[in-house]
């Protein structure tokens, strides 16, 4: 695996408003979680963290983000897209009914691949959205890795919900360290969405053990189904 460069992200300018449809029903006002990630396959695990972040950050959506590609993932281990946009939507369909769960390609219709890139093109498409990343705390320990971090947490608050393992090192992760000063405590989530950025809070809640390593190893070692004579 090839980490890159971590540093600021280079300015990009998103498309304009009004421009290339991108399926996202938003209206100014709304307060949207943005639930990236590769949703290879996507699974409860996942389905619990875009939950939480509903209900304890009082948001009007939640919105996955299927990407193309992550540039920190082996290619040849990623599922075709449709597959994935498919097994997203099985999950946000456990996650909550109705309108509150949306499952996008907004990246690939946009030609973005970094998140920062992604959040600008975000940003600047729909006004007066108020905008939240979400993500579990497995991925804060290593977020300091990913291009332009600093750009994100300094373009939209950030919910940070606990997963299995990882606690205890997103206390202590590089991120946590350097954003300290703008932790907002859990009893104060449901307003982050209003706050400017930088703003991160960290979200406990009964914790789910699924991860998508775990699906697809379980899944290379099942048996292949056997034949039918005749």
């Amino acid at each position: 695996m090839a980490f890159f460069h971590a540093g600021p992200a280079p300015k990009a300018f998103g498309p304009r408003p009004g421009g290339l449809r991108d399926g996202l029903d938003l209206s100014p006002g709304m307060k949207v979680g943005l639930f990236g990630g590769s949703f290879n396959p996507a699974h409860d695990g996942h389905a619990h963290v875009a939950e939480t972040a509903l209900r304890r950050l009082d948001l009007d959506r939640v919105v996955w983000l299927v990407s193309p590609q992550n540039p920190l993932k082996d290619a040849a281990d990623t599922a075709p897209l449709a597959r994935r946009m498919a097994s997203a939507r099985a999950a946000a369909a456990h996650a909550a009914a109705g309108p509150s769960m949306i499952v996008s390609d907004f990246e690939t219709r946009v030609g973005t691949q970094r998140t920062i890139d992604t959040l600008r093109a975000l940003v600047a498409r729909h006004p007066g959205v108020r905008f939240v990343w979400l993500m579990g705390s497995d991925n804060l320990a290593t977020f300091h890795r990913w291009r332009g971090w600093t750009d994100i947490m300094r373009t939209v608050p950030v919910a940070v919900i606990a997963r299995p393992g990882s606690q205890l090192d997103s206390r202590t992760a590089p991120a946590a360290a350097r954003f300290a000063a703008a932790r907002v405590p859990a009893s104060r989530a449901r307003r982050l969405a209003e706050l400017a950025a930088p703003a991160w809070t960290l979200l406990n809640a009964p914790l789910n053990p699924r991860s998508s390593t775990q699906l697809r190893a379980a899944a290379r070692a099942a048996p292949p189904p056997a034949r039918r004579n005749g």
